[in-house]
């Protein structure tokens, strides 16, 4: 049965900046700096609200990681936020070293992530972040499903954390499923869809389309279980474990390079815990393209019929007993 509802698309940077904004409401510590971007990443709600406690630094993303290192040592609670490509990449060195050597409670929000970027071409689309920030010691990797989402995952990584946390969101449109009265706690990973023949482990916008085709399978007799991972590190060991020995195979969902992210994640504990087959959506050992969300969604194989043709294999192989 279809129990999630689309209440309309909207961007999940925008989620961001509304939980920035109460946050800031909340907590005079809070601020937020920006490399000459505001507005493209969802932090002009904060600036609006707050302008002496947002600082605009420059296209400096490194210099901005050790600015907010420094605040943080001086008691504030800084959030800097930009392209997730920069982020994760440019200035990775100070991000371990003065960041995470540290174990400084700062906050990355790593903007236009995946592919539904869209024209913006592969130089600013991040498909790499979560592999880069989750082997980092004491960082948190935070990649919520939906607008709504984003807001809780950006209040709890402020004010649920001691330490570094690195939260990925995009730019477009998406539809908007969570119920915002639902409880984010960092580290615990949502069923949303039961099921007992197949597990689609899903994070970022592609648990929506995860939704999609376990509702579709269902109609021909499948039943698919959708788990929302919205935190890959620490992910939720336990609930993994469980839908390897329920459902005895996984598929995970990513809008990320399938080497180093979700499906890595997954596979580890997979493999320490109680082995059962794996495939993995995702981006497959490429560069991304200039093109519309869609187009490139599509073409790099992360819509809802690519994870049904995936799903139809794995229940064929399983009914052969993975021969």
């Amino acid at each position: 049965m279809n129990t999630f509802r689309n209440k309309g698309d909207k961007p999940t940077k925008i989620g961001f900046g509304e939980g920035l904004v109460e946050a800031g409401n909340r907590n005079q510590k809070v601020v937020v700096l920006g490399a000459d971007i505001t507005s493209s990443v969802g932090v002009n709600f904060f600036a609006e609200t707050f302008p002496t406690r947002f600082f605009s630094l420059g296209i400096a993303e490194q210099n901005c990681i050790g600015i907010a290192a420094g605040l943080s040592l001086e008691g504030k609670i800084p959030v800097f936020s930009t392209y997730g490509v920069f982020a994760s990449l440019r200035a990775a060195d100070q991000i371990r070293v003065s960041v995470c050597y540290n174990n400084l409670h700062v906050i990355i929000g790593g903007a236009h992530c995946g592919v539904s970027v869209g024209p913006d071409g592969a130089t600013h689309q991040a498909l790499e972040d979560i592999a880069i920030m989750r082997v980092l010691p004491n960082m948190t990797v935070l990649s919520p499903c939906d607008a709504t989402q984003t807001k809780q995952a950006t209040l709890a990584a402020i004010e649920n954390c001691n330490g570094p946390v690195y939260l990925r969101f995009g730019r477009e449109p998406m539809p908007d499923f969570t119920d915002s009265s639902s409880k984010f706690i960092i580290g615990k990973a949502h069923v949303l869809h039961p099921g007992n023949d197949l597990s689609i482990i899903a994070t970022g916008h592609l648990v929506w389309e995860a939704l999609q085709a376990a509702y579709f399978l269902e109609t021909i007799g499948y039943s698919i279980r959708v788990i929302n991972v919205h935190t890959i590190k620490p992910i939720d060991v336990k609930i993994i474990i469980q839908a390897a020995r329920e459902t005895g195979a996984i598929i995970t969902a990513e809008e990320h390079q399938i080497y180093g992210g979700l499906g890595s994640a997954v596979s580890e504990v997979v493999t320490q815990f109680h082995p059962v087959p794996i495939s993995f959506v995702g981006m497959n050992d490429k560069f991304g393209e200039s093109g519309t969300p869609g187009e490139l969604m599509e073409k790099f194989g992360m819509t809802t019929h690519n994870l049904i043709k995936s799903c139809k294999k794995m229940l064929a192989r399983k009914k052969n007993g993975f021969k």
